[in-house]
């Protein structure tokens, strides 16, 4: 049975924004940390992929990597900016720690009846440096723009009615950074203006899609009291 895109979409956004909260509810703060981590090596592989969403083009990862904001939101909104700001740098070391232990990997010579080399080469060879560079920049740039936006906002305004604006202010503008330094140092040069535009645009109007979709779950968080705590 053929499913559209679109569906799948958002049946993927629905699962990723459940296991945050199944994490959180099961481990408390630790689970949220341990999201971030494995959230940022995901999001990496994922955006290898590239499919058509609303009649635009848009790589995979957006999900995922939307749920990282999802996080750092949480953990300001309930634990402070102190554990936010910790979760981004462990999520910007788990990225850098995966991408120096799989080229170590690949480094190895494999044994000729071993099939996976070719596939580990295609998935995690740093072929285009200027797009793991951009990646790099954008995550720590956006992450600890995130936690500060949402920090300024929740200083004035801290009731809880207004945690949906301090989720989306946030998410939106720093997502917005996020997708400018990526495609600048990714492919200023590299690609015709008009295609940059065209991948920026496409990208932004995703990530915010994502971002209006998790806001149901950020007040879920609020509520939830996790196991232990």
């Amino acid at each position: 049975m053929f499913m559209p895109n679109e569906i799948i979409w958002i049946l993927f956004a629905l699962l990723n924004f459940g296991l945050v909260l199944s994490i959180y509810k099961l481990f408390g703060r630790t689970g949220l940390f341990a999201w971030m981590a494995l959230g940022t090596f995901i999001a990496n592989l994922q955006v290898i992929k590239t499919v058509e969403l609303f009649t635009m083009v848009a790589t995979l990862g957006n999900i995922m990597y939307g749920t990282l904001f999802l996080v750092t939101d949480a953990l300001s909104e309930k634990y402070g900016k102190k554990d936010a700001n910790k979760a981004v740098l462990l999520g910007f070391f788990a990225l850098i720690a995966s991408t120096l232990v799989m080229q170590g990997a690949l480094l190895f010579h494999p044994h000729s009846s071993d099939w996976a080399q070719p596939h580990l080469e295609a998935v995690f060879s740093i072929v285009f440096i200027r797009v793991v560079i951009g990646s790099l920049v954008a995550y720590i740039v956006s992450q600890l723009l995130d936690v500060y936006i949402f920090n300024k906002i929740k200083q004035r305004l801290p009731n809880d009615k207004f945690l949906w604006i301090r989720n989306n202010g946030s998410t939106m503008i720093s997502q917005l950074i996020d997708t400018s330094i990526f495609v600048t140092i990714a492919f200023v040069g590299v690609m015709d203006s008009s295609i940059i535009f065209s991948i920026f645009l496409s990208t932004y109007l995703i990530k915010l899609l994502v971002a209006a979709l998790d806001t149901p779950f950020i007040y879920l968080i609020k509520r939830i009291k996790p196991i232990g705590e």
